[in-house]
């Protein structure tokens, strides 16, 4: 995937309701920052004018965030009706994210359940940065969940890397990045969760992609599956060696895995969205206000509180 450019935003998945595209790494969602030269905002106001609606700040209504340095596809809500759709379905935890990571290391379980709980970090000059519970500085940590499954061995610059799967079963901030670190396996390209290895300037972008995401609202589904941007051809660094798990194999599982259906004695509202197959998995916690909270804060902006 090249760097982002005013001209060549990628768009996975189009409607008359929804776009999902393909976000660039080292790209802000959007700013208020006079100094940002090229954010997610500018690019879709220049591919698609005719779509910006003058009543929103920023013209476009995202339904979720990918962070700054992390790539991959992120939806658009094109009006308020469908904002709010998608909002009820990740308020009820009915949507599907499979990320893909390079990670520091070699895996050696074929796929983990990691289950650190996350909190803030209040040490003085980290307090941007989220971490586990138990250790200093760590506040209010809420139990987190997250399935990895190992695709790939290989050697990043030479040095010894795993390509993962990640599915995240709760939305903690910085989820992703804290247990991959906390399992000793920090992303290739992460600064902030690395490890201190000269390594880490080698990397021209984190290694985090947000590579599948179903949104099922009630009027139609919203499904996208971006490229593989781990690949050698892309990366002359990237050498893998051994193939645990075709990635190929598990898009069909991703993609064949049933909705919770709420209407019909499924799972209630907060329940976790179908996981890869593994071993025994301990319940997700139930979700709790200050999450739900989170969610609607996050999506005040673009759309009404959802009728109840």
């Amino acid at each position: 995937m090249e760097p982002g450019s005013m001209e060549n935003l990628c768009v996975l998945y189009r409607s008359r309701d929804f776009l999902v595209v393909n976000k660039h790494w080292d790209v802000r969602i959007d700013s208020k920052a006079w100094r940002e030269t090229l954010t997610l905002q500018k690019q879709l106001r220049h591919r698609f004018p005719e779509l910006a609606d003058p009543d929103t700040y920023y013209g476009f209504r995202f339904c979720h965030q990918l962070d700054f340095s992390t790539s991959g596809a992120l939806c658009v809500a094109l009006n308020k009706a469908a904002a709010g759709s998608a909002y009820r379905c990740f308020k009820d935890r009915r949507v599907t994210k499979a990320y893909l990571a390079l990670v520091r290391g070699h895996v050696q379980e074929s796929r983990m359940t990691i289950s650190y709980a996350i909190g803030k970090n209040s040490t003085e000059g980290r307090t941007h940065t989220m971490c586990i519970e138990g250790t200093q500085g760590c506040e209010n940590p809420k139990p987190s969940l997250t399935e990895l499954v190992v695709l790939e061995h290989g050697l990043y610059a030479g040095d010894p890397v795993s390509k993962v799967l990640l599915q995240p079963l709760t939305g903690r901030t910085h989820q992703l990045r804290v247990h991959c670190s906390a399992r000793g396996h920090p992303i290739v390209g992460d600064l902030t969760y690395g490890q201190a290895l000269g390594q880490e300037d080698q990397p021209f972008r984190m290694m985090l992609h947000a590579f599948y995401l179903r949104i099922p609202t009630s009027a139609e589904c919203v499904e996208a599956c971006t490229p593989d941007p781990f690949v050698p051809a892309l990366d002359a660094c990237w050498s893998p060696h051994t193939l645990l798990q075709p990635l190929d194999e598990l898009v069909q599982v991703l993609r064949a895995a049933p909705d919770p259906d709420l209407s019909e004695g499924g799972p209630g509202p907060c329940s976790p969205c179908t996981p890869l197959p593994g071993p025994g998995r301990p319940p997700p916690p139930p979700e709790t206000e200050v999450q739900r909270a989170s969610c609607l804060q996050w999506l005040s902006e673009w759309t009404l509180e959802p009728d109840n």
